[in-house]
């Protein structure tokens, strides 16, 4: 047997023991992303979960296996937040003990969901600044505390409490779809997916997608093995890993699902549409599939046939209200909506009413300004950021600022200012 095979044999077994545990979520046509994309788009809802997201399915089917020895242990767990929720939900259910390690970057909201969810059953603590290195704060305390390790993707197990919600949606559907859109962070749900669907479905087109500031599975299939990222981008942080599980990297790499790699701007404008037009509140990574598709914005997106009948698994939508400033922001800036410059003014009377009179559109909206006035100079620098009513006018934006005759230096993305603004 493969990996693959030896995946896709847990699935009968995960399914039984999670009926009547998980919520069997709907699956919902969707208008806004049919229409745009000229397909049948359906979206597989496990933001609806009691805890808002797929992982209660790996990790009950994992903590439910457990003896009695190792329950009375209690288990821990590393998490950005989704797969806290599930353990959290498996212990106060099945009366075990947790101590649950997440990063300091975990929103607030999702800490204290951990915690109601508990029940009491759970101790949590903060550890690093990214899953990795939580992770390896909970293995460590796991080993000296002889407690039982549950693993946020790379076992088995939980791989195969995850796939249940592709299974679970194809079965809802009443046909097999052409495309399945899978999000991706350490690769458990991938490899669960694909395994479940190249053992009763080999013809469906699989795609996995994952965030370009973190795309650990696409290295680690360059690499021909796991390898570690520096320097991730944590804003979807239920999909920001920095090395792919050991287990799952064997079943995709037999799998061969399709990989694409979507900007978090571009996440960031899914989110958005999801909320004002769906009324879906999807987190970064539940939005994550979703913002793959060719609906007709900037950015990287896969190719599909018209027509197409499309399942999109929308992960998560443990959101923290507080981000949404960042959302917007984001998702303007890689719209080309909003752009920022290091602008030096003339130290003069009437500099910066030049400035909104001869650089600035009709549409277009100053949302930044800082500035200090230096006596001994003749020019201040001012930080700007400016809003364009549409994108496709930056061009004339610039030949304007030319025109004026003022040195303007545009910020780029990944500067240490720009990363001081956002």
């Amino acid at each position: 047997m493969t990996a693959l095979t030896d995946l896709a044999s847990l699935l009968p077994g995960a399914i039984a023991r999670l009926d009547g545990v998980a919520q069997r979520t709907p699956v919902q046509r969707n208008e806004r992303l049919s229409s745009l994309t000229g397909c049948e788009v359906w979206l597989k809802r496990e933001d609806l979960q009691p805890v808002r997201s797929y992982k209660l399915r790996g990790a009950y089917n994992l903590i439910a296996q457990l003896g009695d020895d190792e329950q009375r242990a209690g288990v821990v767990c590393a998490s950005a937040g989704n797969h806290a929720q599930g353990v959290a939900f498996a212990c106060a259910r099945l009366g075990i003990r947790a101590t649950i390690f997440v990063p300091h970057t975990t929103p607030r909201q999702k800490r204290e969901r951990i915690l109601a969810i508990g029940q009491g059953a759970v101790e949590l603590v903060m550890a690093g600044s990214t899953y990795d290195e939580a992770s390896d704060a909970s293995k460590r305390f796991a080993a000296e505390q002889g407690k039982v390790l549950v693993p946020a993707f790379d076992d088995p197990r939980t791989i195969a409490g995850q796939a249940t919600s592709v299974a679970e949606a194809v079965e809802q559907l009443g046909f097999v779809p052409d495309v399945v859109l899978i999000p991706v962070g350490g690769g458990g749900l991938l490899a669960g997916g694909a395994a479940w669907l190249r053992a009763n479905h080999p013809e469906v087109r699989i795609i996995g997608v994952e965030p370009a500031g973190a795309p650990c599975v696409a290295a680690a299939l360059s690499a021909g093995r796991p390898v570690q990222l520096h320097d991730i981008d944590t804003f979807v942080d239920g999909a920001a890993v920095s090395r792919v599980g050991d287990i799952p990297f064997e079943v995709i790499r037999e799998a061969k699902p399709e990989l694409i790699r979507v900007p978090e701007g571009q996440v960031c404008s899914e989110m958005l549409a999801m909320y004002q037009v769906d009324g879906i509140i999807a987190e970064p990574a539940g939005a994550l599939a979703a913002a793959a598709l060719p609906t007709g914005g900037v950015g990287n997106r896969v190719q599909l046939p018209a027509a197409a009948r499309v399942l999109v698994l929308v992960s998560g939508g443990n959101n923290d209200v507080a981000r949404y400033a960042e959302v917007v922001e984001r998702s303007l800036i890689h719209e080309g909506r909003k752009r920022y410059f290091l602008v030096s003014f003339p130290q003069q009377p009437g500099a910066l009413r030049r400035f909104l009179d001869e650089v600035l559109g009709p549409d277009d909206d100053i949302t930044h300004f800082e500035y200090i006035k230096r006596s001994s100079r003749e020019t201040g620098p001012a930080v700007v950021g400016i809003e364009l009513g549409n994108p496709g006018d930056y061009e004339f934006l610039m030949q304007r600022i030319a025109e004026v005759g003022m040195e303007v230096e545009l910020i780029t993305p990944g500067s240490p200012l720009f990363r001081f603004l956002i």
